[in-house]
């Protein structure tokens, strides 16, 4: 399991391409009554597999069919094509949609990027002779997924540390591979994320010099469930229920850290260290913590432009 790489996958425009095609927007699924729901299998995505666990789904009068797996794009195609009614992806693949005309509206948070409680860095190796962000300058940096909130974060962390974001070259490179890159001098540092940053860490060859996230904002959210505009406006009634179940659910995840493990560990079949650092998981979905990375994608060219993250919202 890695936390992000499948969120950040994204829904790039997968989704735009089956919206032309083809949109049943009254997705909801009329012979049984019950609402799909996605969930992406990693720690920022999974709220909804906790809502379901603990019954708030049902206790907000929701009868949910839960599935839980694919990624970002097939997620956002299935809910243009009438297969899901609520999918889970990230913000700037959400923006991007919305960029291109793909009419998602967000319902509810997932998982948010807090300062209080980092859960990556980037790293160098220890005996690398960088000591200082600013010496990244025409470095090479090792990311997940290039041309994504991983590039986007490390890009904004160089320039606001006056290294030069546009002289580096990000390497796109698995978690897994990293820390041997670090140590043969194939990448000059590299951007982890939990759980593999503490698998790293724990190694002992690498140590940390920045921590990219907090360069977008002290609390930005990652990702959220989404809906097509149309299935909002002709069902405000689920849309209110869900966004209430997913508050008591983040509450309760906030919370119970260990319980949260175990599910999280059985919907993505690998183990989950209880104590690993986990994401922060904000009750409502506010335009102001959505801003912060949407403004940032359009700086480092992952949208075309900045708009208001009020946008993203859906008004029932």
């Amino acid at each position: 399991m890695n936390r992000k790489q499948l969120l950040r996958q994204g829904l790039h425009m997968t989704a735009a391409g089956a919206y032309v095609a083809s949109v049943r927007g009254k997705a909801l699924a009329q012979s049984t009554g019950k609402l799909r729901v996605a969930g992406i299998p990693n720690d920022i995505g999974c709220a909804s597999a906790y809502a379901y666990e603990q019954g708030f789904f049902k206790k907000y009068g929701l009868d949910v069919e839960l599935v839980v797996g694919g990624t970002g794009a097939s997620v956002a195609a299935a809910v243009v094509g009438g297969a899901l009614d609520v999918g889970s992806g990230n913000t700037a693949s959400i923006a991007t949609a919305h960029e291109r005309g793909v009419p998602f509206v967000m319902i509810a948070p997932s998982g948010a990027w807090s300062a209080k409680s980092p859960t990556g860095a980037l790293l160098v190796a220890k005996s690398s002779p960088i000591t200082s962000v600013k010496q990244l300058a025409g470095k090479v940096i090792g990311i997940t997924l290039v041309r994504g909130i991983s590039e986007v974060e490390c890009r904004a962390l160089l320039d606001q540390n006056g290294a030069d974001s546009g002289s580096a070259k990000f390497l796109e490179i698995p978690y897994s591979a990293m820390s041997a890159a670090l140590e043969a001098g194939r990448i000059d540092a590299a951007s982890a994320e939990e759980p593999a940053y503490s698998n790293i860490m724990s190694q002992g060859n690498v140590r940390s010099i920045g921590i990219p996230g907090d360069a977008i904002a002290p609390l930005w959210v990652e990702g959220g469930y989404f809906v097509l505009d149309s299935f909002a406006k002709a069902h405000p009634d689920i849309v209110t229920k869900f966004a209430n179940a997913m508050a008591e659910t983040d509450d309760w995840a906030n919370k119970n850290p260990v319980a949260s493990a175990r599910i999280l560990s059985k919907y993505t079949n690998a183990p989950v260290d209880p104590k690993m650092v986990r994401c922060f998981y904000p009750e409502r979905l506010r335009a102001e913590d959505l801003q912060p990375l949407i403004d940032a994608s359009a700086k480092y060219g992952i949208l075309k432009a900045s708009f208001p993250a009020k946008e993203l919202l859906a008004s029932t």
